[in-house]
């Protein structure tokens, strides 16, 4: 298949979502493309009684902005065993075999064009982000050494293509900045920081700091998706097509309570918590998400470069 090949036919939406009242069909055993899976078993009826249907391992980050997609998810289907786990993590995780399914890094379907994205819920902004930020001790356009967060390969892509098109900086020297770790562990003159440690107050003074999905937005006028549900070609997609896409609405229903339980393990005002979650935060992959994830795809891939940092920062 042509490089990239498989975004632009998920940018004209080919993968198109199940009606809600879809019966949820048997696993195909044979490598067939999703579209014509759903296609096909749209009709077929089930079986099996559900006890004797497989179980479907589906990862997801425990970071506050995967909470209303996950809410509630293990009732909505008593096959599926969520496992929460690091977005570069579960990326190995889903490679390997380990999950069926998982919420991984956007730059994973540049990497697998045998993955499927299965549902149209998924983490995305359409103006400032405020979980991904690159702290500045020198001024943007005098950066040369950068400390990348081993959390998620598609934000260390991000700021390094935000930081040669906006300041004009290519190929600084970078270093990982372990899990864990915060500001105070590099002295790099940027340093990437992502999910929940990025949202709190730093002790330290910066020359600038750039939200992430702020910078990408006025730069391209379209959303940025950060991660998406993406599944294994033996699985049983139809099926999740529809709880993930359930689960994500539930939570949005639910989000006032989602904020006030967060708020209290986190030791975040809840206002800040529900502001986070119904305003910086886009829970749907509609068609100018798309547009945007196929803007990335198409910047990431004539950035050859970008792959060297992912493997230099030892995320792989």
């Amino acid at each position: 298949m042509p490089a990239g090949e498989s975004i632009r036919r998920l940018a004209v939406g080919s993968w198109g979502a199940a009606p809600r009242d879809t019966p949820v069909p048997a696993v195909a055993s044979r490598r067939v493309p999703a579209r014509l899976i759903i296609a096909d078993l749209r009709n077929v009826e089930m079986h099996l009684p559900v006890e004797d249907l497989p179980l479907l391992r589906v990862g997801a980050v425990n970071y506050l902005n995967t909470k209303p997609l996950v809410h509630g998810l293990e009732a909505l289907d008593s096959r599926l065993r969520l496992v929460l786990d690091l977005p570069s993590r579960l990326a190995d995780r889903l490679e390997c075999g380990e999950l069926d399914a998982a919420l991984v890094p956007v730059v994973e379907l540049f990497q697998h064009e045998e993955y499927t994205i299965v549902s149209d819920a998924c983490i995305a902004c359409r103006g400032p982000v405020r979980s991904v930020k690159l702290y500045f001790r020198r001024p943007p356009r005098h950066v040369r050494s950068l400390a990348l967060d081993e959390g998620s390969r598609t934000s260390v892509i991000l700021a390094e293509i935000l930081l040669k098109e906006l300041a004009g900086v290519a190929s600084p020297v970078v270093e990982p900045l372990p899990i864990g770790s915060g500001l105070a562990s590099t002295r790099a003159d940027a340093v990437l920081l992502i999910g929940d440690r990025a949202m709190y107050p730093q002790q330290e003074s910066f020359e600038d700091v750039w939200d992430l999905g702020e910078a990408w937005c006025r730069w391209t006028g379209l959303p940025f998706v950060f991660a998406v549900w993406a599944a294994n070609p033996n699985c049983d997609v139809a099926c999740l097509e529809k709880v993930l896409g359930e689960a994500r609405d539930r939570g949005i229903v639910e989000v006032d309570r989602i904020a006030a339980r967060e708020a209290a393990r986190m030791d975040l005002e809840e206002a800040s918590c529900l502001a986070y979650l119904r305003e910086n935060l886009h829970f749907y992959l509609g068609q100018r998400e798309r547009a945007g994830l196929a803007r990335f795809r198409e910047l990431a891939s004539s950035h050859r470069d970008l792959q060297r940092s992912l493997h230099d920062c030892a995320i792989r």
